[in-house]
């Protein structure tokens, strides 16, 4: 007769087992399906619908929980911790995901059909724009923003926020309204008031009331610095420049303009390369795929999923991750640089996170709850941040004849963007502050005039203009994963600011500092969904959970921030930075454009990122100096 962790062990290693293979076949079809590269929509949806079943089993909830009584019950010297933990892990897992009633099951079934009915119809979705040559195109979310932020053309920007106008009218009209009533229906059904309230409790371990105290607070701490910035946008431009297709224009001057001689897009790749060697940033063997480049259909927002999850399997062996991250980068035009160096550090963060999770179970190392959403964008947020300090671009940007970015243009870019920093970030707090107004309504009060309005009466209440990024036209409301979940972006900025301050106070500078990554790794990354993001918070920087960092950061003055970039700045020009530099991130990456292979690391990193600069200038035409 089996003793009880002998039973216990064969089930804890059939989860695993079992858990690898579906979660690998639906996120094969995700990537697939996301990067236009199938149309299979109907077999996502049946590998989707196969997964949900996996972690919402309540048979295996019943199970796990029998099996860690039997090893509870027995003496402490026989319990065997590990296996104990790796059970714990997945009636965390099972707990956070549990559909217990079959009219729950049924609902969940209806919400992932809508869904991949409503992303197959949306693929065929083309919004237009006029470009920076006064040529109508079609246009991706990514060149929407970007060219409302650097068009000197009014005209061209009003046509690429009627683009954005545009996508917010077709998601309403085209089963949007019908996912928010099914998706309310399934939370009723599991005991909920509504669908935001389940996603905040299961993702974030937190109630609705204790959400809006947090956003509460913020938007109170930032409303001074926040008006300063209207008032003055207005009093240089005139009335104007608050319309929502002049505010990014007005606000960032020509600094996007002029710092794309700088940040060209063709670099880039190499710089988030040698950025995370010398941060200490490793993927211990992981295997990346990276697919950079806007095309007709792909998914239009980056993401990053592993659908290999690293862990320490049974016999003590290292499972590396397979991870797959995207951008929606158009080359060839002004501000692609700057926004495809963000997108691979951000995407790049995820992916060391979940590269480096090192429990015993791939329960610990996924992104879905529960994994909070918050604890997973500090570490992608975290990683980004960096592109905005001094240091990091005088030892970085420079321009294709070598010379170095320029002080002044340093100083610019302060001035065009501390001021919008309290901005930024209640645009962020506004998505929130909407989705919670919106799974709040009853059904009959479900019409596209009724949620249009919602969505600018939000967006005048936090922001005091109508958003430039219209809310409707978020793509993280259309995706289960991600509706109701916005606020983790806030509540991740927080820690952000309060990591940075720690390694600031420790350490005395960020930029090429090779001891941030083995840090994270220790205390953010290996426990995985182990342990709480106040408990990740607590191991490094000795202190729970605080929002004060990130409002200091908003409310800071132009002056005092340029001060403080001066000093980082003095301060590198006569650092010895360690030569203890890791050869290689430790990953075999493969960049991707749809299913043609660009380069890999085969040879390489840096011939990888020299045949992926070389296919950039065959393939695209680099915009013009401004």
């Amino acid at each position: 007769m089996q003793t009880a962790q002998a039973t216990a062990r064969a089930f804890f290693q059939q989860l695993n087992s079992d858990y690898n293979a579906v979660h690998k076949t639906k996120e094969d079809l995700f990537w697939a399906t996301y990067m236009a590269t199938s149309d299979d929509q109907a077999g996502f949806a049946v590998a989707e619908g196969a997964y949900k079943d996996f972690i919402s089993d309540p048979a295996k909830l019943s199970r796990t929980r029998d099996h860690i009584a039997a090893l509870q019950a027995l003496p402490v010297a026989e319990q065997d911790a590990p296996l104990l933990h790796g059970l714990k892990g997945w009636l965390a897992l099972f707990e956070a995901n549990i559909i217990d009633n079959d009219a729950a099951r049924t609902l969940m079934s209806e919400i992932i059909q809508a869904e991949a009915a409503l992303f197959a119809k949306k693929r065929d979705l083309q919004p237009t724009h006029l470009n920076q040559q006064g040529q109508m195109e079609v246009a991706s979310l990514t060149m929407l923003a970007t060219n409302l932020a650097t068009n000197p053309v009014e005209a061209s920007r009003r046509s690429s926020f009627a683009g954005f106008q545009e996508i917010e009218h077709w998601v309403l009209a085209n089963g949007f309204l019908e996912l928010v009533k099914l998706r309310n229906r399934f939370a009723r059904a599991l005991g909920f008031d509504n669908y935001f309230e389940l996603k905040l409790r299961k993702n974030e371990r937190m109630t609705p009331a204790q959400l809006s105290a947090i956003l509460d607070d913020f938007v109170a701490r930032t409303d001074e610095a926040h008006a300063r910035t209207l008032g003055h946008l207005q009093a240089r431009h005139g009335a104007d420049a608050l319309a929502p297709w002049n505010l990014r224009f007005y606000s960032s001057g020509d600094v996007v303009r002029r710092m794309d001689e700088y940040m060209p897009f063709g670099p880039a790749l190499r710089r988030w390369v040698e950025s995370f060697r010398r941060l200490g940033i490793q993927y211990r063997g992981a295997t990346m795929q990276l697919d950079l480049l806007e095309r007709k259909g792909k998914y239009q927002n980056g993401f990053c999923h592993g659908p290999v999850p690293s862990y320490v399997n049974e016999q003590g062996e290292w499972v590396p991750g397979h991870i797959n991250f995207t951008a929606e980068a158009k080359p060839d035009q002004m501000g692609s640089g700057l926004r495809a160096i963000n997108t691979l550090f951000h995407e790049g963060g995820h992916a060391a996170h979940f590269a480096n999770v090192a429990q015993n179970s791939p329960c610990f190392s996924q992104e879905f709850a529960p994994t909070s959403m918050a604890y997973a964008e500090t570490q992608s947020m975290f990683c980004d941040s960096l592109l905005g300090d001094a240091d990091w671009l005088k030892r970085y940007a420079k321009n294709a004849a070598g010379e170095v970015i320029p002080d002044q243009l340093i100083h610019d870019r302060i001035a065009s963007s501390q001021p919008m920093r309290a901005f930024d970030e209640r645009s962020i707090a506004v998505v929130p502050y909407f989705e919670a107004a919106l799974y709040a309504m009853a059904d009959e009060e479900l019409t596209a005039e009724a949620v249009l309005a919602l969505a600018r009466a939000t967006e005048h209440r936090v922001l005091g203009v109508v958003s430039p990024r219209p809310l409707l036209a978020i793509p993280h409301l259309l995706n289960q994963e991600s509706a109701a979940s916005y606020q983790g972006y806030l509540l991740a900025h927080m820690a952000v600011y309060q990591t940075r301050a720690f390694f600031l106070r420790e350490h005395g500078f960020l930029t090429d500092n090779g001891a941030i990554g083995p840090l994270l790794a220790e205390h953010y990354w290996q426990p995985g969904n182990s342990i709480d993001h106040d408990a990740t918070l607590r191991s490094l920087t000795g202190e729970g959970f605080s929002a004060r960092y990130l409002a200091e950061a908003c409310n800071q003055s132009v002056e005092s921030c340029w001060a403080q970039a001066q000093a980082s700045l003095a301060a590198a020009a006569t650092r010895a930075y360690s030569e203890a530099v890791p050869a290689t991130l430790d990953a075999h990456i493969r960049i991707v454009h749809g299913e043609q292979l660009l380069a890999d690391s085969s040879a390489g990193e840096a011939a990888m990122c020299e045949r992926f600069e070389s296919w950039i200038g065959e393939n695209y035409e680099v915009p013009a100096k401004p």
